[in-house]
């Protein structure tokens, strides 16, 4: 319930609305500075304001966005108002910024929907004055040392901060992220086994490896990756939910479409990306819009028209060469490993181009290396990867996690500059190029793509 609105409420919402206006005046992002000012001089200014009837919450270690987007994209295209965080940052001034922006100069809301990407990390800052309607999470895993520590910390501030009236949708084959605030409302979302799955952990990190409750070895039914899968306790009733609201029942990778049953009935949907974290991400959205009301028909004319943002995945093919760029994130040991898994089963030959570097973060990030030893390097040994380049200011650090992985060094090349090392690619036998990079590393990766399609050129010239 929104608190009384005061004199020193509505002087700082006009002031930040001001300084709103002022910075797309100057053509800056007025994405997070807004809402910082109006938490500066009001703390309790995400309590008072007004907010929209239904709030879409999307949280969880990896996925948020690609989550979002989709959501956002689909709502547009089906003529819904909203207001989102799309453009913005989802730590508590971003969201802030997004609650100003949805009201008018009386405080009052313009829209009665909102889609908001929220921060886990910031569960503290946020969950005491907002409270979603629907809480979407996608997966928790363990990520940045410098922020998120491990799985068990992450999941006390969100079980301590997430309101008891929120709708939590989550996912069921993530035995953390599904037991996550207990006591509320559920609604899970889970993918049959597939012929994939094995009954032992491929990857070298699993954060939990033991019961919680009874401290019993936990057992599976079957992994699909890291603590992903049907996961029990073989001492007590703690499990991966069973019977799950929406489930896929096949994906078909031939034809991309995806076979989902809720409530005893099964639709069809095209597949966005044929990543295994993107189809989980496509059922959270199904699930969500679903709950919404929206048809099958009216999220699968959209999904059709869906594409996964470029600073996520992208690919072109240029000159007969696929050329792929995806975001592995550097400090995020499991996005960096589903990354190497999905490059490792791509059909052809592949060279990888890696800068898993935080760039425009260098100078306050952390010395601390003990994430590269959480990555699964040893996908990268694999018969169809012809070559693996490793530039950046971190490059002997991942050098050395390949050597570990037994990855054979005539393979590899390693230097800190980006152009000069991606100038050493070799096309022999290759038929696809990953670009691996992170998420503060877009123009960098411009800049490789460009070199390598330069390479290319080179071997196969403008026809005259």
């Amino acid at each position: 319930m929104n608190k009384k609105k005061t004199l020193r409420f509505y002087i700082t919402l006009w002031i930040a609305k001001l300084s709103s206006v002022a910075l797309k005046i100057l053509r800056r992002n007025a994405t997070y500075f807004p809402g910082k000012i109006a938490l500066t001089l009001c703390p309790e200014f995400m309590g008072i304001i007004e907010k929209p009837k239904t709030i879409i919450g999307v949280t969880g270690t990896n996925g948020k966005t690609t989550t979002c987007n989709m959501i956002n994209s689909i709502l547009e295209q089906n003529g819904f108002e909203f207001i989102n965080n799309k453009y913005g940052s989802n730590i508590d001034g971003g969201i802030a910024t997004t609650l100003i922006q949805g009201v008018n100069f009386l405080g009052r809301s313009k829209k009665d929907l909102a889609v908001l990407e929220i921060d886990e990390r910031s569960s503290n800052k946020i969950f005491p004055y907002l409270t979603p309607t629907y809480l979407v999470c996608t997966n928790l895993f363990r990520d940045s040392l410098m922020r998120n520590a491990h799985t068990e910390f992450i999941s006390e501030i969100l079980n301590k901060y997430i309101p008891k009236e929120t709708i939590m949708i989550e996912n069921a084959d993530d035995i953390i992220c599904s037991h996550i605030a207990e006591g509320n409302r559920k609604i899970y979302f889970s993918i049959d086994k597939l012929e994939t799955d094995t009954k032992e952990c491929e990857n070298i990190t699993r954060d939990i490896r033991v019961c919680p409750k009874c401290l019993s070895k936990l057992e599976y039914e079957y992994v699909r990756y890291h603590h992903i899968g049907k996961a029990y306790c073989p001492n007590c009733d703690y499990k991966c939910p069973e019977n799950p609201d929406y489930r896929i029942t096949n994906i078909d990778k031939k034809n991309m479409q995806i076979t989902v049953k809720s409530n005893n009935q099964e639709e069809i949907y095209d597949i966005v990306n044929d990543n295994i974290i993107n189809i989980y991400n496509m059922l959270a959205v199904i699930a969500v819009l679903k709950e919404l009301k929206l048809t099958a028909k009216q999220i699968n004319d959209s999904f059709a028209k869906i594409k996964i943002v470029e600073t996520r995945y992208s690919e072109e093919i240029y000159k007969n060469y696929k050329i792929v760029t995806q975001l592995a994130k550097g400090m995020n040991p499991i996005a960096c490993s589903i990354a190497f898994n999905y490059i490792r089963k791509e059909p052809a030959n592949k060279a990888v181009i890696m800068i898993l570097d935080d760039l425009h973060e260098e100078a306050n990030g952390s010395e601390n290396t003990a994430w590269q030893y959480d990555v699964d390097y040893e996908f990268l040994n694999d018969e169809s990867i012809k070559q693996i380049i490793i530039a950046g200011p971190r490059y002997l650090d991942s050098y050395i996690r390949c050597l570990i992985a037994d990855i054979n060094p005539e393979k590899i090349v390693y230097e800190k500059d980006l152009i000069d090392a991606t100038g050493k690619l070799k096309l022999e036998a290759i038929e696809k190029i990953f670009i691996l990079h992170d998420l503060y590393s877009i123009e960098e990766t411009k800049q490789i793509k460009q070199k390598v399609k330069e390479i290319i050129d080179e071997k196969i010239p403008e026809e005259k």
